[in-house]
């Protein structure tokens, strides 16, 4: 069988969705491993990431899995321009993630060339996707054809589970906020342990829990158009919050990857602390620091303040500052 040109190729796929996200927030739903886990894929299927490798050339390999039956499939990213632009060639593939017929046509080609552009108007995203069979046979040409309305339901299915996936992001967002009074604080994302920091700083400094106390992701309400929280984290912290000093608010949160977070410690954020003394300083120091690191011994400066900083035992980075 002949093979035909890919450069006279016609687009089979045609697709329009729009999602109430700005761009920037669907466009990372496409390129990070956790959110293409929770929303890629059939929707009776479950999705497990494999390898994900988001650059020019990069592979994405996966697997999908639904009772007995397993399925393999791979992307291999082409021109990617965040976040107007995205193209991939996706396949079906064995374990080790080479291309391999589907299981369910012989007829089905090998791979299928996608383009998505991602336009935004109003804080609301439009997404069109076109998509078309390469280096295929005429006969191949014509079976993915006869399947358009199929692969169009596909998607669609696809996309509504992108939907609630952006929709429940928001919902935890909102749910975080306990009123409109305006204030400054310092907010923390943790892997899991938000009440254990919490518990230790409320021993520091010696304060309650304010706002609407401890929230959960389980005090999240729910309702029949959207998913379900899993249940490995409903006992997290959806939100909690400490006064700390003159009147700075501490708050705090846990960054479960099966809701889109994606947690990374980094050395741009410090709580500076400056305390009306200088043995108030010392204790504030001496206790927060406790099995942390110490970056910078508590000392006086040639700048005249009693000076010093360090990460604690759970990676937030303090420093504490006492003028003399």
């Amino acid at each position: 069988m002949t093979k035909t040109n890919q450069a006279t190729q016609r687009e089979v796929l045609a697709i329009v969705r729009e999602f109430d996200a700005p761009k920037e927030l669907v466009f990372d739903a496409f390129a990070t491993p956790e959110a293409m886990a929770a929303w890629w894929g059939p929707i009776e299927f479950k999705t497990t990431v494999v390898k994900f490798d988001f650059r020019p050339k990069g592979v994405f390999h996966y697997k999908m899995e639904n009772g007995g039956h397993t399925m393999w499939g791979r992307f291999v990213y082409g021109h990617i321009q965040r976040p107007d632009l995205l193209e991939f060639t996706n396949s079906f593939s064995n374990e080790k993630g080479e291309i391999v017929r589907a299981d369910f046509d012989e007829r089905w080609p090998l791979e299928i060339f996608n383009r998505i552009t991602f336009t935004e108007k109003d804080n609301k995203t439009t997404i069109s996707l076109v998509g078309y069979p390469i280096n295929n046979t005429e006969e191949e040409y014509e079976f993915f054809q006869s399947m358009k309305s199929n692969v169009n339901g596909g998607f669609n299915k696809t996309f509504d589970q992108l939907d609630k996936y952006l929709e429940a992001g928001f919902k935890l967002r909102k749910a975080a906020k306990t009123d409109t009074k305006a204030r400054v604080c310092t907010y923390l994302n943790f892997d899991g342990n938000t009440y254990e920091a919490f518990k230790f700083y409320q021993s520091v400094f010696k304060t309650e829990f304010g706002g609407k106390g401890v929230q959960r992701f389980s005090d999240i309400p729910q309702d029949a158009d959207h998913p379900n929280i899993p249940d490995n984290i409903k006992k997290m912290i959806l939100h909690i919050e400490l006064p700390i000093l003159g009147g700075h608010v501490l708050m705090g949160t846990d960054a479960p990857k099966e809701m889109g977070f994606q947690l990374n410690f980094g050395n741009n954020a410090h709580i500076c602390l400056e305390p009306e003394s200088r043995e108030e300083a010392k204790r504030l120091f001496d206790s927060l620091s406790e099995g942390g690191i110490v970056t910078m011994p508590l000392q006086d400066m040639f700048f005249g303040a009693y000076f010093g900083e360090f990460t604690d035992k759970f990676g937030v980075k303090w420093m504490v500052n006492y003028n003399n």
